[in-house]
């Protein structure tokens, strides 16, 4: 298993059944979690459904490692459109990581591309995200309605800023 998708594993694993927080050794970790900042999301599934996915648009944390671990508690037990996973839901759970590269400003649509780049919309203090190569996301157009609905943008809007980023997924 991906290592950066083990440590997710092993915090949800742990906080799930005994409250704890997983304090990983050194070795488990690549020299980026060790090393690096980055923002990171924690996406869950449950036979092929979203069961949590939360992160970081920009890094929160010390380190890269931190920033996957907390995030991994938040997907399994704070995401609003879901209640918490339970224990007996661990051994069916599908878990990625998606490390964020820099968001850098687009001028438009037209920078975009929804398998190479997720998209952050924002207007005033309202910004949201949506990462890239998401199943039955496949126009620009969707991808950012759905950044916008989760901004609470309205469609018809203007002046909405754009930015772009990469995602190393990690599965």
């Amino acid at each position: 298993m991906d290592s950066y998708v083990q440590l997710a594993k092993n915090t949800i694993d742990l906080y799930i059944r005994r409250k704890k927080i997983y304090q990983p050794e050194e070795k488990e970790l690549t020299e980026e979690m060790r090393m690096s900042r980055a923002g990171a999301f924690v996406s869950i599934h449950e036979n092929g459904e979203l069961r949590g996915c939360i992160g970081t648009i920009a890094p929160t944390r010390d380190t890269l490692a931190e920033e996957i671990i907390f995030n991994a508690i938040s997907a399994a037990t704070r995401d609003p459109r879901f209640p918490a996973i339970r224990e007996a839901e661990l051994e069916q759970l599908e878990i990625s990581v998606d490390v964020l590269g820099e968001a850098e400003p687009i001028r438009s649509e037209a920078e975009l591309d929804v398998k190479r780049y997720g998209v952050i919309v924002e207007k005033g203090y309202r910004r949201g995200l949506l990462l890239p190569d998401l199943e039955g996301v496949d126009t620009v157009e969707y991808q950012v309605s759905i950044a916008k609905m989760k901004a609470g943008i309205h469609e018809d809007e203007e002046n909405v800023r754009l930015y772009r980023f990469e995602v190393i997924r990690h599965e």
